[in-house]
């Protein structure tokens, strides 16, 4: 357990988006004296006060990991393979849970948790729901459901464990530079040329009812979970930044002209790129955007002492430009964009690998 020097902080899932800036984020608080990063595939990025351990969640030991860790951080989460559900599923639910049960079992003090706002039932489209909003998800789509299922799960766990502080942060959209490859073989897949994505070249954006989200830069999501590390936090808290982002929005941060786009256009256009595999993102996670809602973030300011730096505006810009240049950072996640990673995407089957 802790000692004298200060806190070590296990973080599992250390090398995607999030994991990084959150690595990065613990290295700058000096109440941490050990950062432990777990991935399941090994990588190039070495931040200093930090030690790396390759393991998966759904097969190795997960208690000699966490054994002796004040703090638990667990990001490990998987968006593909869409096509094969049972595979994050087996990752996701099954692999959370088998770090949850170390924790317990280990006697670790705190966990915090990665949800996200795709946990959250449909809300109002004319408030923001702070975090006693039901948690129930949205059904078409596995992230969603897995999302929503690990609440319920851990709703019993602090029943059963109350002297472990578990934190459950649920985010919005996540960007930085680094991750825009990442995300664009997650979601968008091979096809986007990328020197259609600078932001002072996009010409027209669509407008889609009832589509908005808010959107987070990484950094400002990291420096939230770092809070959550180091304070007596409990429970859940809401991360985002305002205003939301539609396609209104967009035009006008980028300069484009709106064409307005009927949900059903967008809707079959995403079913047959999934069905064809020539996208990644399945059907069910366009509709579960349609149904998020929007949230108040008072709790973590007011409890963390935290609010995000980054407006929404810059956050998409960075990412965007990110895109245009193929960024990424050395790790197995985050690796940056070429030809012949495209390539492999496509013969490895889009929608169907991790």
């Amino acid at each position: 357990m802790s000692s004298a020097r200060g806190l070590k902080v296990v973080v599992i899932g250390a090398t995607g988006n999030v994991g990084t800036s959150v690595v990065d984020a613990l290295t700058r608080e000096s109440t941490i004296a050990e950062i432990v990063g777990v991935a399941r595939r090994p990588g190039n990025w070495n931040p200093a006060r930090a030690t790396f351990l390759t393991a998966d969640v759904t097969r190795d030991d997960m208690n000699e990991i966490v054994r002796g860790a004040d703090v638990v951080v667990h990001l490990a989460w998987l968006f593909q393979p869409t096509h094969r559900p049972r595979d994050t599923w087996n990752n996701n639910v099954l692999g959370a849970i088998r770090v949850f049960e170390a924790v317990a079992e280990e006697s670790v003090p705190a966990l915090v948790y990665a949800s996200s706002v795709a946990a959250y039932s449909p809300g109002p489209s004319d408030a923001m729901v702070d975090e006693r909003w039901p948690t129930h998800g949205w059904p078409t789509a596995a992230y969603p459901r897995e999302k929503a299922y690990l609440e319920r799960w851990l709703d019993a766990y602090e029943t059963r464990h109350p002297s472990i502080r578990v934190v459950r942060m649920r985010p919005g959209f996540i960007f930085k530079r680094e991750s825009a490859t990442s995300q664009r073989r997650l979601f968008l897949g091979p096809l986007l040329a990328r020197r259609l994505v600078h932001p002072d070249r996009i010409p027209l954006v669509p407008v889609v009812d009832d589509l908005r989200v808010q959107v987070l830069h990484t950094e400002d999501a990291a420096t939230a979970y770092a809070a959550a590390v180091i304070n007596p936090a409990r429970g859940a808290f809401n991360l985002a930044s305002l205003p939301p982002v539609d396609g209104a929005f967009l035009a006008e941060a980028f300069g484009a002209r709106g064409v307005r786009v009927a949900p059903v256009i967008v809707r079959s256009a995403v079913a047959v790129g999934w069905h064809l595999h020539a996208v990644p993102a399945s059907p069910g996670l366009f509709e579960t955007v349609l149904q998020l809602p929007l949230m108040d973030c008072a709790r973590a300011r007011d409890e963390l002492n935290w609010t995000p730096r980054h407006a929404p505006g810059a956050v998409l810009r960075e990412f965007l430009l990110g895109l245009h240049d193929g960024a990424g950072l050395p790790t197995p996640p985050l690796r940056s964009d070429t030809l012949a990673r495209r390539v492999r995407e496509f013969a490895t089957g889009v929608g169907q690998r991790a």
